[in-house]
């Protein structure tokens, strides 16, 4: 059996933020066993799981992040929509537009550590959409 929604996000700030809780309460409720399947449907954000207790990684990510892939080079070419936009293509492809997570006894297998990202690199990306789909 398959379900499938579609969330849309609010708005949020450049940067790593967690959003499981965000999903899962936006979910009826999950199977005994199953994946789920989270998919953002937007080329400038992306998606991760990584660790969610410690704030300090979420700095990191974007300081990482920021270093790896700089705005205004001058070897841009798509630079019409704004200084940011480009390295968030680019940024968005180093994570990845969707996770898969295990479904065991009705809640998500993650690790102790672990967590569902949005990853934002637009300055003002505005809502995003993410379609979840449940396979028991």
């Amino acid at each position: 059996m398959t379900d499938q929604i579609e969330i849309t996000l609010p708005p949020y700030s450049r940067g790593f933020h967690l959003i499981t809780n965000e999903i899962v309460s936006q979910l009826d409720a999950l199977p005994e066993t199953g994946i789920l399947h989270v998919f953002i449907k937007h080329t400038s954000a992306g998606l991760a799981i990584n660790e969610n207790a410690d704030p300090s990684v979420l700095h990191d990510f974007n300081s990482t992040f920021d270093r790896l892939v700089k705005e205004n080079e001058p070897w841009y070419t798509h630079t019409m929509e704004g200084s940011d936009d480009m390295p968030a293509h680019i940024k968005s492809v180093l994570t990845d537009s969707s996770v898969s997570i295990p479904i065991t006894g009705h809640q998500l297998n993650l690790g102790t550590w672990q967590g569902i990202y949005l990853c934002e690199f637009r300055n003002h990306g505005g809502s995003r959409k993410i379609v979840v789909t449940i396979t028991s």
